[in-house]
């Protein structure tokens, strides 16, 4: 029987396996080596019968210990037994359901003015504070203490920050839903024990987290979003990342709109 040929310019996975199963290609990896023509047809369905068996086996075997789920509950449980900020420090210390804590140098918890009023909640640490242990303290952190020095606000005295993940993702990239879900309910109870009477979410991966939404940061900025605490409303905006602004420019003259909006609703609230 005359095969067709693979044809090299379409090549792409998928359909470089689906030609392999069209040849009846149905096994590519084997433990021992079998030459199918020393086999009786009957041999070779008893051994097929025999693979599938042991494939199935092993499968069962590799089924993950925990799901997604399960892991996000145990996260839950932890966050909520925690009484204060220590101990909610100490909960995310002990759990071990993210893989990011393995390739992490440190667990990054927060910086600031832990009696303000003012939170902030950022994404990941990078490289800078996982040497350091304390977010917001590279280049895009130096430029964020910049941005609201512009309307007299320090870290020392008026805001407290933390991030989405306390663990840095490997090469810096951006955290997938999954890792934030699961320090969702960490941040969550974050928020909860600090009580702040503002919350500013700077970067699109803990806007996107905490609002419950897929929308980009350049549609959620600059928009106030009310936050339920202890059945009160809380005041929340997102801005953009200092790394973006550092990356884009641009956008800056968006960013300081937005401070600005930040330093008038501050004023509206100490007037009262």
């Amino acid at each position: 029987m005359e095969i067709e040929q693979y044809p090299s310019t379409d090549f792409n996975a998928v359909t470089m396996l689906k030609w392999y199963v069209d040849c009846g290609v149905d096994e590519t990896i084997s433990d021992t080596p079998v030459n199918w023509f020393e086999h009786s047809e009957k041999d070779i369905q008893n051994q097929h019968v025999k693979r599938n068996s042991s494939t199935a086996a092993k499968t069962v075997a590799n089924v993950p210990l925990s799901t997604n789920r399960e892991i996000i509950e145990k996260a839950e449980k932890l966050a909520a037994a925690a009484m204060s900020l220590e101990e909610l420090r100490q909960a995310i210390l002990e759990f071990d359901g993210c893989s990011l804590k393995n390739t992490a140098s440190n667990t990054v918890f927060c910086d600031g003015n832990s009696q303000s009023d003012i939170m902030l909640i950022g994404e990941a640490p990078g490289a800078d504070e996982d040497r350091i242990g304390k977010p917001f303290v590279g280049q895009a952190g130096q430029l964020l203490d910049r941005m609201f020095a512009a309307i007299n606000m320090t870290r020392e005295n008026d805001f407290y920050i933390t991030n989405m993940l306390p663990w840095r993702p490997p090469g810096n990239r951006k955290p997938t839903d999954g890792e934030c879900a699961m320090c969702l309910p960490f941040v969550r109870r974050h928020i909860e024990l600090f009580n702040p009477k503002m919350i500013i979410l700077v970067g699109g991966t803990s806007a996107s987290a905490l609002l419950n939404v897929q929308t980009g940061i350049t549609k959620l900025r600059g928009k106030w979003v009310d936050y339920t605490l202890n059945n009160i409303k809380v005041p929340m905006m997102p801005i953009f990342h200092p790394a973006y602004l550092l990356r884009q420019p641009q956008f800056k003259k968006q960013a300081w709109h937005d401070l600005l909006q930040i330093k008038e609703r501050l004023g509206s609230k100490e007037s009262k």
